[in-house]
């Protein structure tokens, strides 16, 4: 079994900005107190005419372009995302029609928040298994879409956008460069974080999942370490999911990464779900803040109260 890296990155966000007086506008709500609570200054918002695999198209083509690789030399498509309107053709099938494709395998992922790590560990397995050569990972979501507008305490965290990262096998004696997965979930309490009814609407229990995130993850994302074979304080960058920034900093403290630059793109973003990590990333790849060869954690979590989390070399 070979090893996996990732090749390149690239990420996607609709021109639109709805920055905290917009909101304060539209809600009973202010800059002051958003900031204040979940750390969020302005989100992207993609308009009715901006579907979910238009969003995914945009951020796979610029990480395909990174890569120097054409659209015809993937062989699977991953695209995690929760806000896709149909169910047939996939999103990833879309994409792959928009990228003018080959005969990809194609297959979406529903594990919201933590959907991109998911799809990546999918991807590095189907890669390690020898079933495919080339994957295209995408997470992408339109969670602006379905918030909930006259809930203050939800609909200031919603964004829009799209990340990509291109996986593609290790060279005969080079190291992987994707680590062993560490995943799970709590179904008990899986209603925390929903997005049910017809049309679907967002909503969460928040102090629940404050609480959960705190105290319970970071041993979790340490577990993440050991499997790859780092310590914490080895790490280049934490990415974790952007979900709120009152979560982010105390999780990020915890793990322990004291050298490690801490991906706060939810500031400029509000939450993505699961374009959240891969977005962050290759932001920080973009900035040279993170050079090339470093580890970085991803670790993905929320809805479904599912995590997922591994130790990637950056491209």
């Amino acid at each position: 079994m070979t090893g996996t890296r990732i090749a390149a990155l690239g990420h996607y966000q609709p021109a639109k900005v709805l920055t905290n007086h917009d909101l304060a506008a539209m809600v009973d709500t202010s800059d002051e107190w958003i900031t204040s609570r979940v750390g969020i200054k302005t989100r992207h918002v993609a308009g009715p005419d901006e579907p979910v695999d238009e969003l995914a198209a945009h951020a796979g083509a610029k990480a395909l372009a990174a890569a120097g690789l054409a659209p015809a030399d993937i062989d699977m498509v991953l695209v995690a995302t929760s806000t896709a309107i149909d169910r047939s053709p996939n999103t990833a099938a879309r994409v792959a029609a928009r990228l003018g494709m080959g005969s990809p395998a194609v297959m979406d992922l529903n594990v919201v928040c933590a959907g991109f790590t998911h799809a990546l560990a999918t991807a590095d397995h189907t890669v390690r298994a020898g079933a495919a050569s080339r994957v295209l990972v995408i997470g992408a979501d339109k969670m602006a879409a379905i918030g909930d507008w006259t809930d203050r305490t939800t609909c200031v965290l919603l964004g829009d956008g799209a990340g990509a990262a291109v996986v593609v096998a290790t060279e005969p004696g080079e190291e992987p460069g994707i680590g062993p997965v560490l995943w799970g979930s709590v179904p008990e309490m899986g209603r925390a974080v929903r997005i049910e009814g017809t049309p679907p609407v967002f909503a969460q229990e928040g102090q629940s999942v404050y609480r959960w995130a705190t105290t319970q993850l970071p041993p979790i994302a340490r577990k993440v370490c050991e499997r790859a074979g780092v310590t914490p304080e080895e790490l280049g960058a934490v990415v974790l999911h952007q979900a709120n920034l009152r979560i982010i900093e105390p999780v990020a403290q915890k793990i322990g990464a004291v050298n490690a630059v801490i991906a706060r793109d939810v500031v400029e973003s509000g939450n993505t779900s699961a374009a959240s990590i891969p977005m962050a990333l290759s932001k920080l790849v973009a900035r040279g803040e993170v050079p090339s060869g470093a580890s970085a954690l991803l670790f993905g979590f929320g809805g479904n109260l599912s995590y997922a989390g591994q130790v990637i070399r950056c491209p």
